[in-house]
């Protein structure tokens, strides 16, 4: 989180810690207890204070709570808040009680409250707990509000992946009609013809309709993209040489959906395919927690194949969107070859 984008809230969290202050100052001492305030030496231990509250209030909501509650790690940010409550009175300690008094030959705490650290220590976690406060309460907005926005452009990029399989303005309903129609008609004296005619209809049928949701069963996502194969063996025959390879258990897994077909689809449209000496590589490792998925093809000279492009940017996004930083997602360039990498937790 970015100071520059969060620091009209920061300021109006000081202005109303300061206006806190004050108000319980006059509240319960009057005008007097107001004004004693920004009398010496009294303003510089109000100072100490205040310059303590917002640097543990720092510390929280740019050190602590990104590292820890950002990935749910609750324990690590229970020790870390101890951590910051000891840090508020150790550095109280020694700029109120040690530099201050060097200044003023006034100490803020008596004699035996001074001498008593424990007693120090808990009677400064009314403050510095109050510091974590505002500081966790205020991080946890902001990263309700990102994941929120997350979302919304997720919902956004998953349509742009929908609608780039559904380039024909037909309506979906008249197309499976149409389709049933040619599959009823074929399949006695052309029954190859009809069993293609059927795969492709649920191909579409599950990019027009079980693609929106977020999340699908791996094993259909995998038989969209084996029907998807499947078109180009027809298309090419014997000259088509990709190698497809899965490892591991399929059932019981969820991805999000059309997640996968960004990078077989970039094998087809930008690598060559008829190859034999070549052959494009998929290769799917799935494992009991994590999925791989890697690709390597020779890559056309004439095309621009890059990792850079609207498609790779949408994907990146969604990744990001739902894994945070909890992913892997590479590609390289070599000589005349293009290989991707993308590991994800199941």
């Amino acid at each position: 989180m970015e100071f520059k984008k969060n620091w009209k809230y920061h300021l109006l969290i000081i202005v109303i810690v300061l206006l806190m202050g004050f108000w319980s100052d006059y509240y319960f001492g009057g005008i007097n207890r107001l004004k004693d305030n920004f009398k010496h030496p009294i303003f510089l231990s109000f100072l100490v204070l205040k310059l303590m509250f917002f640097i543990v209030y720092f510390l929280n909501f740019y050190w602590l709570s990104p590292r820890t509650l950002k990935f749910k790690k609750i324990g690590h940010f229970s020790i870390g808040v101890l951590f910051l409550l000891v840090v508020f009175a150790v550095l109280r300690y020694f700029l109120e009680e040690v530099v201050v008094f060097k200044i003023t030959g006034v100490h803020n705490y008596a004699d035996d409250t001074r001498s008593d650290l424990l007693f120090y220590f808990f009677d400064n976690t009314y403050f510095s707990v109050k510091s974590v406060l505002y500081s966790t309460s205020l991080y946890l907005f902001f990263q309700y509000t990102e994941n929120k926005n997350k979302m919304h452009q997720l919902e956004i990029d998953h349509k742009k992946a929908e609608v780039s399989y559904l380039k024909s303005q037909i309506s979906p309903h008249f197309l499976f009609n149409t389709l049933n129609a040619f599959y009823v008609e074929l399949i006695d004296d052309k029954p190859e013809t009809a069993k293609d005619i059927h795969k492709l209809s649920q191909l579409l049928r599950f990019v027009t309709y079980q693609a929106q949701a977020d999340f699908l069963p791996l094993e259909n996502e995998i038989k969209f993209l084996e029907d998807y194969i499947y078109f180009y063996y027809k298309r090419f025959e014997d000259q088509l040489f990709v190698d497809f390879n899965i490892e591991g258990l399929v059932n019981g897994k969820q991805i999000p959906s059309l997640i996968l077909i960004h990078f077989i689809e970039n094998v087809f449209k930008h690598g060559t395919i008829n190859d034999k000496n070549n052959p494009a590589k998929i290769n799917l490792i799935i494992n009991k927690n994590e999925l791989i998925l890697q690709t390597k093809n020779k890559f056309i000279a004439s095309e621009k194949y890059t990792d850079k492009g609207i498609g790779t940017n949408n994907i990146q996004r969604r990744l990001k969107a739902i894994y945070k930083t909890n992913f892997e997602l590479k590609y390289q360039t070599e000589n005349d070859y293009f290989s991707t990498y993308l590991k994800i937790p199941i």
